[in-house]
């Protein structure tokens, strides 16, 4: 059992039966003395993808799913499938587009450190690391002379996310990016 207030993004919680990943967790503070925060979280089921808001207290205790995870390592886009490599015992699987929609655009072939979470011998879904490096191939040239917490510039990286970068950044960089929040963290 895991309490409302210790929930994270990477947290798989089991709803009815059926794990759910945690889409986004919003925090409200009460305004009187005594309230309780309260949490709002939409999960998102790993099989069917169907969205399901709930609001818990803080000392609300809901069940984590169970599951084994097992790092994989991209290989290859094959027309609609993608290819992944178990880097325990070499066995190769594919999952469809649909499946890993929230984590195409941060795949780039041969990238290791994704966690796969199976359960029943299935792939659920994947998780990808907390922060990637990734090589910037447009954006408006580099500004000399700007600082550190100037404005921001949109940088489309090489799997054509776009992200918001300083303005001192120049096309051909490779900076790291928080996958959670496809946020720039800073140069690599």
């Amino acid at each position: 059992m895991i309490k409302a207030c210790d929930l994270k993004k990477s947290s798989i919680i089991d709803i009815d039966g059926t794990p759910h990943c945690i889409d986004s967790i919003t925090q409200q503070s009460p305004t009187a003395r005594g309230g309780t925060t309260i949490y709002k979280v939409r999960f998102r089921n790993v099989t069917t993808k169907q969205k399901v808001d709930q609001t818990f207290r803080g000392d609300d205790a809901l069940q984590e799913a169970y599951f084994d995870t097992k790092e994989v390592q991209y290989l290859y886009l094959d027309g609609a499938r993608y290819t992944f490599m178990d880097l325990e015992n070499y066995e190769q699987f594919e999952l469809f587009k649909d499946d890993i929609e929230e984590c195409l655009p941060f795949l780039i072939e041969d990238m290791e450190g994704i966690i796969a979470l199976i359960s029943d011998g299935k792939v659920l879904t994947l998780r990808m690391p907390d922060t990637i490096e990734m090589e910037i191939v447009e954006c408006a040239p580099s500004v000399k002379g700007a600082s550190v917490t100037a404005r921001t510039k949109p940088a489309t990286l090489v799997t054509g996310l776009v992200v918001q970068v300083p303005e001192y950044i120049a096309p051909g960089e490779v900076i790291k990016i928080d996958t959670r929040e496809r946020k720039f963290l800073s140069r690599a």
